[in-house]
């Protein structure tokens, strides 16, 4: 099983191999993360010591309602730009000559840049639990891929947050319902007892989000309901911590389901392949006789058999 890290790994690799690069060189790489999320690493030739890194979210003008725009002032307010290309929607330019002494460091944390906007609504669900009001807070929604969205509302003793996922195939819903399933199942083991509660629901949605229009109720769609307890997120450490695990709960789920389905297609193509030693065994082979001599084209020479004598023509002893 893979290991798959809040940041994009793809992305750190490139920034960094421009950052310690002794000779400024004119790239022009795009990348793509998950979530349907381009990054593109340009520097012009006459301008090679200014990097320019530009990425498009199609869910970025949902997240900045909720806060996304002081989360990327904050951490990237240095290098933040203002976007020449309408396809993207935030511009970071890093001066090569100018860079920090910890060039891996500042690397990674660019590499972030798509968890901490996706976090905007998470932060702001636990900055509202923090404020002890009355009563549930807003309903927070990001439409973060194509006919899914991340649900999450804030209440005075949890936080509650809703994944509506889609199966495509018939084979990735029966395996998301088991895997689902046993996520539901599994929190019953004492060891375990403190891991958020999951709730999950093939067509219907959870009460939370039945209200709102345009949802999905047929078989190919799967509701999870994850409930964090303030244990979850009470300090900092467990919050950051939380955040991060929680946005790649979709990932992790059709990388579990690609896995299994690969696991049973090596499965059936090695019993397949046992049956056809067994019919091939069970084949009769060709017996011959020692005395069967063949030519040189292959053929088994045949002795010219006599015909029986007529018994008009058998002498008698008597």
């Amino acid at each position: 099983m893979i290991l798959l890290e809040p940041n994009s790994y793809v992305l750190e690799e490139t920034l960094l191999a421009r950052f310690t690069s002794e000779k400024p060189e004119v790239v022009d790489i795009t990348l793509v993360d998950f979530d349907n999320v381009v990054y593109h690493v340009q520097t012009s030739p006459e301008q090679r010591t200014l990097l320019n890194l530009s990425v498009e979210m199609k869910y970025f003008n949902e997240v900045v309602e909720y806060g996304a725009q002081d989360i990327l002032k904050r951490e990237y307010g240095n290098y933040l730009v203002a976007t020449t290309n309408p396809q993207y929607q935030i511009t970071l330019q890093f001066n090569l000559e100018q860079l920090p002494a910890d060039k891996a460091a500042l690397a990674k944390h660019v590499s972030m840049l798509k968890r901490n906007m996706l976090a905007s609504s998470f932060i702001r669900a636990f900055e509202y639990w923090e404020s002890q009001q009355e009563g549930a807070g807003p309903l927070m929604t990001t439409h973060y891929r194509d006919n899914e969205a991340i649900y999450v509302q804030a209440q005075q003793d949890r936080v509650t947050v809703i994944f509506s996922t889609l199966f495509k195939e018939e084979v990735d819903r029966v395996l998301g319902r088991v895997f689902l399933q046993e996520f539901v199942d599994a929190r019953r083991q004492v060891s375990i007892q403190n891991a958020p509660q999951v709730l999950y629901s093939s067509r219907e949605p959870p009460l939370e989000i039945r209200h709102l229009s345009n949802l999905r109720q047929d078989d190919s769609v799967g509701y999870v309901s994850f409930v964090l307890f303030p244990r979850h997120f009470a300090d900092m450490e467990s919050r950051e911590k939380t955040i991060s695990q929680i946005q790649l709960f979709r990932d992790y789920l059709h990388y579990h389901i690609k896995c299994a389905k690969a696991y049973m297609h090596s499965r059936m193509r090695l019993r397949v392949q046992e049956f056809l030693k067994v019919i091939n065994r069970a084949k009769p082979d060709r017996v011959t006789a020692a005395s069967d001599k063949r030519t040189a084209t292959g053929r088994y020479m045949r002795p010219h058999l006599r015909q029986p004598t007529s018994p008009q023509h058998v002498e008698s002893d008597w």
